[in-house]
């Protein structure tokens, strides 16, 4: 319903923040890590939304990138997991980290985060793999080409990008941009969502 809300901070509390737009008060969730990153209250600031509706409750969750928002609603798709949860997720591993951490089965990483045993984060993992499994794929010709000239650091990196909402042919256009031999898959990643974030 709402892609993003642009407006005055009018108040910031631990886990939301109230954004005047046009005279109107949004009361949005985010994490704690996100609202410590927000500017001053009265300054502008631009927050992409999630409409969160149930039988009790409807509610705005707001993040400060697209990443973050598909991070939320891949971890919403994960059964077990609610708003909340998802939200104390995202305060403890950004989006990057916990695409790497789904790819490589990297259960322990995830079950550091507070609030998440070692059966959720299983879960986490088998789940949001499958997720990808159904991702809009190329033809299996092109895949073949393309693996040609890309190395495993470049693939983990690209799956990994997957894991968070884009699409092959997207991160392959900004992977082009990137010296991927002198950078680990980390730095990859990274540089990666600077581009795709433009």
């Amino acid at each position: 319903m709402y892609a993003y809300i642009n407006g005055k901070i009018a108040d910031k509390a631990n886990n939301y923040v109230v954004i005047d737009n046009s005279g109107i008060g949004y009361k949005i969730y985010m994490s704690l890590a996100a609202i410590e990153k927000l500017p001053d209250v009265g300054e502008t600031q631009k927050v992409y939304t999630y409409y969160h509706v149930r039988e009790d409750n409807i509610s705005l969750y707001g993040f400060l990138s697209n990443e973050e928002l598909r991070m939320f609603e891949l971890l919403l798709s994960v059964s077990g997991i609610g708003a909340k949860l998802a939200l104390q997720i995202l305060s403890a591993i950004s989006p990057s980290s916990f695409a790497l951490a789904v790819i490589s089965n990297d259960v322990s990483k995830i079950v550091k985060i507070p609030g998440i045993g070692s059966k959720t984060a299983a879960r986490i993992v088998l789940e949001l793999k499958d997720k990808l499994k159904t991702e809009e794929a190329i033809s299996k010709n092109e895949k073949i080409e393309k693996a040609i000239h890309m190395d495993d650091k470049d693939n983990e990196a690209i799956t990994a990008l997957q894991v968070l909402g884009y699409t092959r042919k997207e991160i392959e256009k900004a992977i082009e941009h990137i010296d991927t031999e002198n950078s680990s898959v980390e730095e990859i990643i990274r540089k990666a969502l600077a581009i795709l974030g433009k």
